[in-house]
């Protein structure tokens, strides 16, 4: 799909999709080798802020365009009084186009090629007597693991202990999934070109990278009309056009009523958690739905979400008859089996946005096909929030990287999909998706699923798309943990929500 103005900036690139708006931009009539001149000299503009002038620094170069940066930032650096070696991955009558051309404008004496014998003997002192190394051997595009003589070299990059900067991904991650096959640069730094790429933003990948730097080299935005690129980097960028107006005409009613479904006296704090998310979250009213033994210890804790005793075998079913009730989330401390199973068809049935958390999904491990049926039949946005062992009882044979699992899933079971972890993913059945990358480490703390499961619940009452609501959610849940701070606990995180919300609603022009 075609990405808004004000969704640009929130582009994730593949390697192929970058391929493409390089060959536009060319066709345009930029130079390939203008390119190559810009992105090189963002390269040394940013090893030098990283380095001490004069100080000594080691550029390894690779046999394709990755390589062509390295031979420009080479030329620069060295312009620059600093003290340039450059080692070549294989001879350079291997190089072509814009790499032989960047190499010969390079004009540095004593150029040498690898070999697996410079590798093992000469190449790890020199690295060791460098104060910092570009990585200049391959870039996003790589789809294939490093080992022999170019792994021996990585490994000897990461045994310096040396500041690298790398062009475009550290050398050795996937640009499309963040994975590693084999060895990989551990960079202290990243300059990459005109967009974010996916393997930035996914583990392992991510914690490879270091500080990513974009540099601008003169592609223009309006490539992406023609790329319509599926993949964005969650925030505000992405989906602030679609946070809920307040109008100052309205009231509780008219922002929406999520029912909470909670579980036995035993398990009540998951769903409370929830609840006090989505009230937080901003919809109207809140209702926790209780069965009959959770009823005084629910109201023991209860003050601004409302309480409601569900008991009988058509109690959902009669419940959900007030049209009012626009938003359900079910599963948090709700149990597994049949009577999960049984409630969650009695939701769907009636056609409500959803959010389908924990208990909910494991208990369809079994029968995932019932599950995805029931979806699709549903007419209103469902949002699923598996954990990766969720997601392996629930989509067990789906298999690759994060992002494409993700995806995957969303289109079979017809739901938006939110893969939560340190780079959770959230895919839509349209082939959308966008990736986190504001989550503290600290959020990793029982209940805090509970907590984004409310929050989307809270979201979805208010009208929000499903696939942006699961989105904010996401981000809301992150902002909330990093204003929360390290030791928090889930019960901390939807007061920690507010401060994110203002200046959401600030951003808005609503504040």
């Amino acid at each position: 799909m075609k990405p808004g103005k004000s969704r640009d900036n929130a582009v994730l690139l593949t390697p192929d999709e970058m391929a493409q708006a390089d060959r536009m931009t060319i066709s345009a009539g930029v130079e390939g080798i203008v390119l190559m001149e810009r992105a090189g000299q963002a390269v040394a503009r940013a090893a030098a802020s990283l380095a001490v002038k004069g100080a000594r620094i080691v550029v390894l170069c690779g046999p394709g365009n990755n390589g062509g940066d390295g031979f420009i930032a080479a030329r620069c650096l060295a312009a620059a009084g600093f003290r340039v070696s450059v080692l070549l991955l294989k001879a350079a009558d291997v190089l072509k186009g814009d790499a032989l051309e960047a190499y010969g404008r390079m004009g540095l004496p004593g150029v040498p090629a690898l070999d697996d014998a410079l590798v093992a003997d000469d190449v790890p002192a020199l690295l060791a007597d460098s104060d910092m190394i570009v990585d200049a051997l391959f870039g996003a595009g790589l789809d294939r693991p490093l080992t022999g003589a170019v792994g021996k070299l990585v490994e000897s990059v990461n045994k310096t202990g040396k500041p690298v900067l790398s062009v475009d991904l550290p050398s050795g991650v996937n640009g499309a999934d963040g994975a590693t096959a084999g060895a990989a640069i551990k960079a202290q730094a990243t300059v990459t070109f005109f967009r974010e790429k996916p393997g930035h933003l996914l583990h392992p990948g991510r914690a490879l990278c270091g500080a990513v730097e974009v540099a601008d080299i003169g592609i223009t935005a309006q490539v992406l009309d023609e790329i319509a690129p599926e993949t964005f980097a969650n925030g505000p960028d992405l989906w602030l056009q679609a946070w809920p107006a307040h109008d100052p005409a309205g009231h509780k009613y008219s922002r929406g009523h999520a029912v909470v479904f909670g579980g036995p006296v035993a398990a009540t704090g998951a769903a409370r958690l929830s609840a006090g998310a989505a009230l937080r979250a901003g919809a109207g009213l809140v209702t926790l739905a209780s069965p009959p033994d959770a009823v005084m210890v629910n109201a023991c804790h209860l003050t601004a979400v409302m309480l409601k005793k569900l008991a009988g075998e058509d109690a959902i079913a009669n419940l959900l008859g007030d049209a009012r009730l626009n938003a359900i989330l079910i599963g948090p401390g709700f149990g597994i089996g049949e009577r999960t199973r049984a409630a969650v068809g009695d939701i769907l049935k009636a056609g409500r946005a959803t959010v389908l958390d924990a208990d909910a999904l494991t208990s369809f491990a079994d029968c995932p096909e019932t599950l995805f049926e029931w979806i699709r039949g549903n007419g209103s946005p469902v949002i699923l929030t598996p954990h990766e062992g969720e997601f392996a009882r629930l989509f067990a044979g789906l298999e690759g990287g994060k992002l494409e699992r993700a995806r995957a899933a969303a289109a079979k079971s017809g739901a938006i999909v939110i893969l939560k972890g340190p780079d959770t993913v959230i895919a839509a059945p349209d082939g959308r998706a966008a990736i986190n990358r504001n989550a503290p480490p600290w959020l990793a703390t029982a209940g805090s699923g509970d907590v984004l499961a409310g929050i989307a619940a809270g979201l979805l009452a208010q009208g929000v798309p499903g696939f942006d609501a699961a989105a904010q959610a996401v981000w809301l849940h992150g902002e909330a943990g990093l204003e929360a701070g390290p030791g928090l606990t889930a019960e901390d995180l939807a007061p920690a929500l507010k401060p994110a919300i203002r200046a959401l609603v600030e951003k808005t022009g609503q504040g």
